[in-house]
């Protein structure tokens, strides 16, 4: 129950105008798989994920409705084409659901530390059960099919050690350590989530016919597939082996099951996200050489995202969130 005469604060709007924004996506992109699917197992956990898509998108409307806030367009079943042939085998949904559910944990948990008024960090809360409820479904049945993707392993340590040289986070000019398991982490995930854009990317460019669109989605696989060999060399010289992801086919569709709008607004999603992501690798990584390449493929990701931005302005495809007045312009009466 929400408190008395209590306005709901910017990260609040925000952050529920976002999370209805990602949910229309998301439920046009599970709509689509379910319409395809054929492995009862993931079906069963598309539905569960479908289920709770719709919840949130109705009480995400119920607020601002209560609010007096516009709904945002977001996007509809007229964004997706159920007639289409399927163009990603059944295992790629499952994919879908597992980076989806990871994701959403770190968007719903910032949500919830920003904001205040009972009900939404209620609505963030159970949004974020949600989320890691399917997150355990997905890994789950990933491993039933042997599809899940195995990080690195290393020995157990047998003793406590403390940094004893300023040289430990040199990998350029000195002999580089051992990358210790906080870089591992990072490196894995990092090459797990290129796998899936360039699967993504490369089902888009067999149906996307917009020729910017095209070049858009073209240049993004090119710097998934930069990323993957970077990270797997590094692993290589480590001699800890590359690592290869369950292969995931995609069709040989060439009918588009989602509007250019869906598709470019999904790449800028994930743009965002992998930003943040790499953010957080960047925090973490104490060899300098792995921290400058991170530095260069975030500044190589921003210049992208940019020119998605422009791409998705020019054609009246980016829904404006919602801001502050602009003050001086209503001082001069404009």
């Amino acid at each position: 129950m929400k408190e008395r005469n209590t306005k709901l604060t910017s990260p609040e709007i925000g952050a529920l105008w976002g999370t209805y924004m990602n949910n229309t996506m998301a439920w046009c992109l599970i709509t689509y798989f379910l319409h395809h699917i054929k492995d009862s197992e993931i079906e069963k956990i598309l539905q569960k994920s479908l289920d709770f898509t719709n919840l949130r998108i109705q009480k995400i409307t119920t607020i601002f409705n209560e609010e007096n806030i516009p709904i945002p367009d977001g996007f509809t079943e007229k964004d997706i084409n159920l007639t289409t042939p399927p163009l990603f085998n059944d295992p790629f949904a499952l994919s879908f659901v597992y980076n989806m559910g990871r994701l959403d944990m770190i968007f719903y948990s910032f949500a919830i530390v920003n904001t205040a008024r009972h009900d939404i960090t209620s609505f963030f809360s159970a949004a974020l059960s949600e989320a890691s409820m399917l997150y355990e479904d997905a890994v789950a049945l990933l491993l039933s099919k042997g599809l899940y993707d195995r990080p690195p392993n290393i020995p157990y340590p047998t003793e406590v050690k403390y940094i004893k040289k300023e040289t430990y986070i040199n990998g350029i000019f000195h002999k580089r350590r051992p990358l210790n398991v906080s870089e591992l982490t990072e490196i894995f995930f990092n090459i797990e989530r290129n796998y899936f854009s360039i699967l993504l990317c490369t089902g888009c460019l067999q149906v996307v016919r917009d020729k910017e669109v095209k070049d858009y989605i073209k240049k993004g696989k090119e710097i998934s597939t930069k990323q993957i060999k970077f990270f797997n060399d590094l692993l290589f010289k480590e001699d800890l082996l590359g690592i290869t992801t369950v292969n995931m086919e995609v069709t040989e569709s060439q009918d588009s099951p989602f509007s250019d709008k869906l598709i470019m607004n999904l790449f800028n999603t994930l743009n965002a996200l992998d930003i943040s992501l790499l953010g957080h690798s960047l925090s973490t990584s104490l060899r300098t050489d792995l921290s400058l390449q991170i530095s260069k493929i975030i500044a190589e990701i921003l210049s992208y995202t940019k020119d998605g931005f422009d791409l998705m302005v020019n054609r009246g495809w980016l829904e404006e969130p919602p801001a502050a007045p602009d003050r001086r312009a209503l001082e001069k009466n404009e």
